[in-house]
């Protein structure tokens, strides 16, 4: 009777009319304060409002949130959100209650109580919108509980958690292609910012999406800049990059506990508020250090991968890695917590050979069956292929998705610094000989020893000093040399084989050039750590009104405090630029500004204009001309076995994995 009644209740929720798009622009405007859909949002909203299926793939930032929330409202019944992070439910939730909608959360952290209070809310049809974890939704007493009450839509959020190959793979969410046998005719969508074609098919096959209309909005984070440098000294060169970026907030990335740890230290040592996160912490200090990072500025997190997955702050200016992720969809969204406010933002990361041969190690040496090792040698091969080009970072990044764009971008290292490249024909045939004749037993430092002509106890014990190859290649130094071991690996010419622990053998590739059938350009390095190019990018606000800009962002904060929410949750950056750039005066006038809406107003309006106002009379900025920005200052300012397919839990930590960590360079 049950299904029979949601049957009944759905087929004539499906009648769609252009009544209800006309209502979720009233939404858009009212509730959130925004005067128009941005990209496809639009056409996606329509296509829940009628009841589809959908597969939608978005940037983050891109507005994916709004694509759910806004039908959930305009339709009948209560919209279910599947989330795989506690952090991320109770930071939407919070969000959305200051817009004045109903919302709450089901998951772990709450206490029975809470829990059956939740339950008592949707029972009597008091939500708008409900978030829960995947194995809290498939437990039986959740999907009765939801069988009584009509259901608007569900949301399956980072649904590339579903690719069972994936970079984020989670064991629960492989469950959820049952919600369309338990909620017939619900309209779901799948939402996700990193999949490719493949990962997108897998999506729909597993979450058995019907005839799903799909959305692709494209890759391009266009006001990121994609920097890779080779790693030489990894302290001096972060260091380097953060320099100017003493008030801004980040996210540093490495791959150990260990590293995180001394990482964020020295950081703290050098003056930075920086802020441990890792899955050896409890889950108080993780939290802890989340909400600092969240509802401070200028707060760096350093971190594994554990952290950062539905983080929400949209003014995170920076992502360092020091250490190299997985792959290249890894990358892509780890970089992607840059830059959500559209304003200019950083992915800057550093690596050398001994990452290239630590990855390749962790793969051969994981669990996995020899499809997914071989799968995970091809997303490497990808990456680092990726690090290496010598034309446009952008245009390879979206080339891996499939995506076409410009060949050029004028925002990546490549594009502002044209790398130069050498013949290293001849360089090349000596490595390849040497690696040969000491009989592919030795990795990079030993055959490097040989080419140098160092003679020591490993070399003479050997007897590899009366090789051929000894002292042939004193033209560069072991640097250098190290620079054509990476760039050869990276190419497939050499092959580094951890059941040997990383020694150097040759490769089906390699004899067309031995054999000189083939000549071999490589990049050049740098020989000390290149700086950091200081960017002069486009301030919030000129120069004539940075007092009334710090005086609404005191407001914001002290209005964020009271209420112990993010700043950005009381109005986001890109809103007190507008209220700078059009100085509203009334209630009226701040309504109009993007990103104000009715609950808001009523809430913080006063506040705001009092601001306004007072910096009208005390003569502060020209309410005559909107802000002109003539500022010329500086914009600048694995903890985890991650090859291992085994589940993550509800916090979003993976196992641990701390064997290959290598420490921090002096």
């Amino acid at each position: 009777m049950i299904v029979a009644n949601r049957r009944e209740h759905q087929a004539n929720d499906r009648r769609y009319d252009a009544a209800m798009m006309d209502r979720a622009r009233q939404v858009l405007t009212q509730t959130y304060g925004y005067p128009a859909f941005r990209g496809q949002q639009a056409e996606i909203v329509e296509a829940a409002l009628a009841g589809r299926d959908c597969l939608v793939l978005m940037p983050t930032g891109g507005g994916k949130s709004l694509c759910y929330q806004i039908p959930s409202l305009v339709r009948d019944g209560v919209g279910i959100v599947i989330s795989p992070l506690i952090a991320l439910m109770r930071d939407q939730v919070g969000a959305l209650a200051e817009l004045g909608i109903r919302a709450a959360y089901l998951n772990s952290s709450q206490s029975w109580h809470e829990q059956q209070r939740v339950g008592d809310d949707v029972a009597a049809g008091a939500l708008d919108l409900l978030y829960v974890a995947p194995e809290r939704l498939l437990q039986p007493r959740t999907l009765e509980m939801l069988a009584t009450v009509p259901i608007a839509l569900i949301a399956i959020d980072e649904a590339h958690c579903v690719s069972q190959w994936g970079h984020d793979f989670r064991q629960d969410y492989l469950g959820l292609g049952a919600l369309r046998t338990h909620f017939p005719g619900v309209p779901r969508m799948a939402l996700t910012a990193t999949a490719d074609a493949r990962t997108r098919d897998e999506i729909v096959a597993r979450l058995e999406l019907d005839r799903a209309a799909r959305f692709v909005d494209g890759f391009d984070r266009p006001n990121i800049r994609y920097t890779v440098a080779v790693k030489t000294d990894a302290r001096a060169q972060l260091a380097e990059f953060l320099s100017s970026r003493r008030d801004e907030s980040g996210i540093v990335y490495c791959l150990s506990r260990r590293s995180v740890d001394a990482v964020s230290q020295w950081l703290c040592d050098h003056g930075y508020d920086a802020l441990p996160y890792h899955a050896g912490m409890s889950a108080a200090e993780r939290s802890a250090n989340q909400d600092r990072f969240l509802r401070d500025d200028a707060v760096i997190v350093v971190a594994t991968i554990a952290f950062g997955m539905g983080i929400d702050k949209p003014d995170v200016r920076f992502v360092a890695h020091l250490d190299l992720p997985k792959s290249v969809e890894a990358y892509y969204q780890e970089t992607g917590r840059a830059g959500r406010d559209g304003e200019p933002a950083d992915a800057w990361m550093i690596y050398g050979l001994n990452d290239v041969v630590r990855m390749g190690r962790m793969i051969e040496e994981s669990d996995g069956d020899e499809r997914f090792k071989r799968l995970e040698r091809e997303k490497l091969d990808g990456l680092l292929g990726w690090c290496e080009v010598t034309q446009c970072r952008r245009h390879a990044l979206l080339r891996y998705f499939g995506e076409d764009s410009p060949l050029e971008c004028g925002n990546c290292d490549v594009c502002l610094t044209p790398p130069s490249t050498w013949d290293a024909t001849i360089v090349a045939q000596k490595l390849l000989s040497c690696v040969a004749r000491t009989g592919q037993r030795f990795g990079p430092g030993h055959v490097i020893d040989v080419l140098l002509g160092k003679h020591g106890e490993k070399v003479d014990r050997h007897g590899h000093a009366s090789l051929s190859t000894f002292g042939i290649g004193e033209e560069l130094t072991a640097m250098q040399w190290r620079s054509v071991v990476r760039q050869l690996l990276v190419r497939g010419y050499l092959f580094a084989d951890s059941e040997r622990f990383g020694a150097l053998r040759l490769t089906q590739r390699s004899r067309p050039l031995l054999r000189g059938d083939e000549t071999l350009q490589l990049r050049h390095d740098p020989t000390i750590a290149a700086k950091t190019r200081k960017r002069k990018a486009d301030r919030p606000v000129g120069v004539a009104d940075a007092p009334l800009w710090e005086a609404l962002r005191a407001c914001r904060k002290r209005l964020a405090d009271s209420r112990n929410v993010p700043a950005y949750v009381i109005f986001p950056d890109a809103t007190l630029a507008a209220m700078v750039a059009l100085k509203p005066s009334t209630h009226a006038e701040l309504l109009a500004v993007s990103g104000v809406g009715k609950a808001k107003l009523e809430k913080y309006g006063d506040a705001f204009l009092a601001v306004l106002n007072g910096a009208a009379q005390s003569g502060d900025g020209d309410r005559t001309e909107p802000a002109d920005d003539t500022s010329d200052l500086d914009a600048d300012r694995y903890d985890a076995d991650v090859f291992d397919t085994s589940r993550y839990d509800e916090a979003g930590n993976p196992p641990d994995y701390d064997a290959f960590d290598e420490q921090f360079a002096p």
